[in-house]
């Protein structure tokens, strides 16, 4: 009996710590997955180049890690979420982790961790372009690293501010550095890091024409690889050592053959044993690189051949980054062989392969040293080149308009790409998303698309009949040379010097479209320019007889995917005025803002915000709890080569673009948009072409359906004055904005004290002309 209990008692308690174990499994499931390894997820998915799926393992993992107080868990995964972040080009959102990550390692007191989140904060700013700010940083984290004595991280250090001074032109500091950097390295014997930083110095010294220094450098480099055993930092470090003795061959003639013979030695070693230890993606970089050597050499067959095995094996490592780069040649290399259909297929591969990837490619090619790294705006121009050549080969021009629209199509990725890279997130996709294809839009409409080629300019032109094309034989130097002079001229009130240059410009990009036009009888000319034609106004082109604003109304956009084309409503129009009268923060005041306002207000229903009342706070609870159609700021605004120096100037702080989508995007996802964002008192550098394409850019970082804003700064008076008549104009529902524009730039010229264009053409309508 007391047995049978036993067995009984023993067979219950089996029975019940079974119940609490499969309880304890099936919570453990419910609960997910631990910190540690969502890290190590994480990593694995970093290491396939799954990199959104390890920013979100990450994210997770530190989330984790703050629940559960754990610190240092919480800053290593925050910061291996901001470096996902910044390689995906989300900069914003890394900026945020990062942040986050150096606020808790200051709290947390490890010099370490706080040197290394200092040096990861620094980085992220290299990747924005702002390399005083990185330099900051990336110093204050070498401090820590030497005074702690921590002799790995201080030469790891020293070979990233190497780089940010290389970016800045402080070539001899970025030499140093890079020499500290090896020194260190070889001193903690961090094989790796030493050739990274020997192959940095050589590239520095070829910039600086010391090609003595040069050499030294890259034979050091060479005597560390050579004893290091199979590996994969050895392959990597022979493609690195590789390219620097490539970039030491194009620098100086005398030592060419011998540095191209080198570079092709090691790129043949780092292949076969690439291919001997079983990487595929970094074989695929050395045949790659291979086959561009031998490109040019003119020895295209065998260039092609290697390159097609780079393009096998990046394939069979499922490495896009390196793929894309081998179907591009491939398409170089075929074009070269005159195979037009074949080089057309590889380009059309390798922009297909870049597509998802473009922004990772973007952001590591701007940290990059290396000189030959081809620009992805070649991509994009080659195969539109390559569709054009096509399309003069058909005989009919039915035939020829899918590959015109191709060729189009080709550089409108580009432009947005572009433009999605100046202001570093994804407003260009979300704008996107309202695609509308604009060349449908008006029969009275022509959209003119100028692609500029180092050897010719191309005019694809939207006609209500169909897409033509135009060839104009200048060059992209000639085009570009001229468009500078009749920018600076433009700006000089008091002569007429602009007008031979407004008159060549004419002649070379509206002459040819002259007839058609009058044919078809277009009234309303959509720019989409590209490069230097971003600069200036196409409305003071001049016919010999008169300014093309006379004969057309005038609009541009930055690209056809970018434009929303639907008129504004005019009965739902509620006003939100802002501006400046007086001088604030150095800036001269604008006493005609007051009389400007006032007559918009005459005329649409609304609230404004004048000097003391302009501020950032309230400007902030006015758009999240107004319904605004139309944002009208007068005020100072600079657009900036680097968008984090472009500003819009309230009474107590300076407004930056990302500020601006902030406020301004919360329309985006309203029923009612923002149709109207006026910007009366701005300014770009002339030839800057980055600059203008932030202000050409500007409605769609801020999510409006349109913009109008000024290239420079123009007289307060004058700019009131078409201001005021624009928005009369526009009050009557059968006027489209860029009628609006064309007949309030039209009664300055009419002025006598303002018929100069330097008055009124430097009033841009972007985006929805309707």
């Amino acid at each position: 009996m007391a047995s049978r209990l036993r067995t009984s008692v023993q067979t219950a308690f089996s029975l019940c710590i079974m119940l609490l174990l499969s309880r304890a499994v099936l919570f453990a499931a419910e609960a997910g997955p631990s910190a540690d390894e969502l890290m190590q997820r994480g990593r694995a998915a970093a290491q396939q180049g799954a990199l959104e799926e390890a920013l979100v393992a990450w994210k997770e993992a530190a989330h984790l890690y703050d629940q559960a107080g754990q610190t240092k868990g919480h800053i290593q995964a925050l910061s291996q979420a901001a470096h996902a972040a910044r390689t995906l080009g989300h900069l914003n959102q890394a900026f945020l982790q990062q942040e986050l990550a150096l606020q808790l390692a200051r709290k947390f007191g490890d010099p370490k961790w706080l040197a290394l989140t200092l040096a990861e904060l620094g980085k992220t700013y290299v990747t924005s372009h702002q390399y005083d700010t990185a330099s900051d940083y990336l110093s204050q984290a070498a401090v820590i690293a030497q005074t702690e004595h921590f002799p790995a991280l201080s030469a790891a250090l020293q070979n990233d501010l190497g780089i940010v001074r290389a970016l800045q032109g402080l070539l001899p500091e970025a030499l140093a550095a890079f020499q500290h950097s090896t020194t260190g390295a070889q001193a903690e014997d961090l094989h790796v890091l030493a050739i990274h930083a020997h192959v940095n110095a050589a590239r520095v010294s070829i910039q600086l024409e010391q090609f003595d220094a040069t050499t030294t450098a890259l034979t050091e480099a060479g005597k560390i690889l050579f004893a290091a055993p199979a590996s994969h930092d050895k392959v990597d470090g022979l493609i690195n050592l590789a390219l620097g003795y490539r970039d030491l061959a194009s620098a100086q003639p005398d030592s060419y053959a011998r540095s191209l013979t080198q570079s092709a030695v090691l790129l043949q070693e780092a292949a076969t044993m690439a291919m001997e230890i079983g990487h595929a993606r970094l074989a695929s970089y050395a045949y790659g690189h291979l086959g561009h050597l031998y490109e040019g050499e003119r020895r295209l067959d065998e260039a092609l051949q290697l390159t097609r095995r780079a393009v096998f094996t990046a394939q069979s490592a499922r490495a896009p980054e390196s793929l894309y780069r081998w179907q591009w040649q491939s398409g170089r290399l075929l074009a070269s062989l005159g195979k037009l259909d074949d080089a057309l297929a590889a380009y059309q591969e390798a922009a297909t392969t870049l597509q998802p990837i473009r922004t990772e490619v973007t952001f590591a090619a701007q940290t990059s040293l290396e000189s030959s790294a081809r620009s992805i705006r070649s991509l994009y121009f080659e195969l539109a080149d390559l569709l054009l050549q096509r399309a003069a080969l058909m005989e009919d021009d039915s035939e020829a308009e899918p590959y015109l629209k191709a060729a189009r199509d080709a550089i409108e990725a580009f432009k947005a790409a572009e433009l999605r890279d100046y202001f570093r997130d994804d407003c260009v996709d979300q704008m996107q998303a309202r695609l509308t294809k604009l060349d449908t839009v008006s029969s009275s409409t022509a959209v003119i698309y100028p692609i500029i080629f180092n050897d010719r300019t191309e005019l694809l032109v939207s006609f209500p009949n169909g897409l033509k094309r135009r060839a104009v034989p200048v060059t992209a130097s000639a085009l570009t040379a001229e468009i500078r002079r009749f920018r600076r001229m433009l700006e000089k009130r008091t002569t007429r010097e602009y007008l031979p240059h407004a008159q060549q410009l004419y002649d070379w990009l509206l002459r040819p479209l002259a007839d058609d036009l009058r044919r078809l009888k277009v009234d309303t000319l959509v720019f989409v320019p590209d490069g230097p034609l971003r600069t200036i106004p196409m409305s003071a082109l001049h016919d010999g007889d008169r300014f093309l604003i006379a004969q057309y109304a005038v609009a541009m956009t930055p690209g056809l995917a970018l434009t929303d084309p639907h008129p504004i409503d005019r009965a739902k129009v509620h006003l939100l005025s802002s501006g400046l009268t007086q001088a604030v923060q150095g800036f001269p005041p604008l006493p005609h803002v007051a009389d400007e306002i006032d007559s918009i207000h005459a005329l649409f229903k609304g609230e404004r915000l004048l000097d003391h009342n302009f501020l950032m706070p309230r400007l902030e609870g006015e758009l999240k709890n107004g319904r605004y159609s139309i944002l009208h700021i007068a005020t100072h605004g600079q657009f900036a080569t680097d968008v984090n120096q472009s500003f819009l100037l309230t009474f107590d702080a300076r407004l930056t673009m990302t500020q601006l989508e902030q406020l301004v995007g919360l329309f985006r996802y309203r029923q009612d948009p923002l149709e109207l964002l006026t910007l009366s008192a701005c300014q770009t550098g002339i030839g800057d072409d980055r600059a203008a394409l932030g202000l050409a850019g500007i409605a769609v970082k801020a999510g409006a359906k349109s913009a109008l804003a000024t290239l420079w700064f123009i007289n307060d008076e004058a700019s009131s004055e078409l201001v005021a008549e624009f928005y009369r104009q526009l009050h009557d529902s059968s006027v489209s904005k860029a009628r609006a524009l064309q007949i309030a730039q039209l009664k300055l010229l009419s002025d006598r004290l303002y018929e100069h264009p330097a008055y009124w053409s430097a009033f841009l309508l972007l985006n929805n002309w309707l």
